[in-house]
């Protein structure tokens, strides 16, 4: 007997996510990598970190930094949370919200607690890779979930039915999506909010990236136009989910869900059972520092980040050749590319690095269906604008 011959049913959908494999490239000293989603490691508030990390582990707070704590989370961190959740016209108490391992880990729960095998995840063509990653486990069938398509809801209904299950919930990053860059306008939103209504069925709003708007004017999250519709945060359907790894440090791997009670009463069932608790000193330190300098960190970044996607529109305004589109995000980590047909990405990439040491992500692997060959993401948060423009000009080449 072979271990794979046992294995759960689920196994098989479980796959190596290309970005992470691709990260690996980020050790070679040569490659331009465009390929990682990930923040710049210059621009960490290490000094704070260190002072909050020396300061829990004194003797007036090592005890408690260093003990178990409840499975909802650091008290005073959902605090300070819930004062955010205000000012983007989310109001909520500590109650509405869960601490959880990073956004990721959230979306593994609300995958456990929606999905039965064979039901329906609706989500964007393309969408976040980690989302497909986590909700895979649960076996689930996914469908399109596109706000301008104007679709009859029954054939969604319909088609779930057919794949023997039911549409639970529709999954969207509204503000600087990954893959794309994008935003949903409000008109948008709405849209996702009344189809949702319509069907019955949960929203989750994956809101990484919210703090990262470089232009524009600031657009209510889903949440906030559920709350302003019902009256309350107890009789919404949207789950907003939190990071600080965009904004602060990905490394403590500290995020949350803001919902209605009952349903983080079920998240925490599900968080007692998986890991109990989110370390306790990891909480402890990032309430620390972002209480005393969140939103003036987070204005550097905006600064930096601006300064990069300036770089690389410029850049490809430059060198590319004609044919290709791309998205122009107001804010966020990434540009999406978009390549005449007939141009594979995943091939581009194996030429691109082995001619030119320039790195993306393929964009097939963002679509439930396997589709998207002819597009590739591009990060533009980590290189530099100069190594931004150098890594532009070599893709360039490669497509010509």
């Amino acid at each position: 007997m072979q271990l794979e011959d046992i294995l759960a049913s689920r196994a098989s959908r479980m796959k190596a996510s290309e970005i992470r494999e691709l990260l690996k490239l980020l050790d070679q000293p040569d490659i331009i990598s465009f390929a990682g989603g990930i923040p710049d490691p210059t621009l960490f508030p290490a000094e704070a970190f260190q002072q909050a990390y020396a300061d829990m582990l004194s003797p007036a707070h090592a005890s408690r930094a260093l003990q178990y704590s409840t499975s909802a989370g650091y008290l005073p961190l959902r605090e300070w949370i819930v004062g955010e959740m205000a000012k983007i016209g989310i109001p909520c108490t500590t109650d509405n919200i869960l601490i959880t391992s990073g956004s990721q880990q959230a979306l593994d729960y609300l995958g456990k607690l929606f999905l039965s095998p064979n039901d329906t995840a609706l989500v964007s063509w393309p969408t976040y890779l980690g989302a497909l990653g986590a909700f895979n486990a649960y076996e689930p069938a996914y469908d399109r979930l596109d706000p301008k398509a104007n679709r009859d809801d029954t054939s969604y209904i319909e088609t779930a039915k057919a794949q023997g299950g039911h549409v639970k919930f529709a999954y969207t990053s509204v503000d600087f999506a990954n893959p794309t860059g994008r935003t949903l306008d409000l008109s948008e939103r709405l849209a996702v909010l009344n189809q949702a209504e319509r069907m019955d069925i949960a929203i989750i709003e994956d809101a990484a990236y919210q703090a990262l708007r470089f232009d524009g004017t600031a657009i209510p999250p889903i949440l906030a136009l559920d709350i302003e519709r019902h009256g309350s945060i107890e009789n919404t359907r949207t789950l907003y989910c939190g990071s600080f790894s965009k904004t602060l440090t990905p490394g403590l791997r500290v995020g949350w869900v803001c919902a209605a009670r009952p349903a983080i009463e079920r998240l925490e069932l599900i968080k007692q059972a998986s890991d109990l608790q989110s370390p306790t000193i990891n909480q402890m330190v990032m309430h620390h520092v972002a209480s005393r300098i969140f939103d003036e960190h987070v204005a550097k970044l905006r600064t930096s980040y601006r300064e990069r996607r300036d770089a690389m529109l410029t850049a490809l305004e430059t060198h590319m050749p004609e044919g290709i589109e791309w998205t122009r995000p107001e804010g966020g980590m990434f540009i999406w590319l978009t390549l005449p047909k007939g141009i594979d990405g995943a091939q581009l990439l194996t030429q691109a690095i082995k001619t030119q040491k320039v790195a993306f992500v393929p964009g097939g692997a963002f679509f439930a269906d396997g589709s998207g060959a002819n597009s590739i993401r591009l990060n533009f948060s980590l290189p530099s604008p100069e190594t931004i423009n150098e890594g532009i000009a070599r893709l360039a080449k490669t497509l010509r």
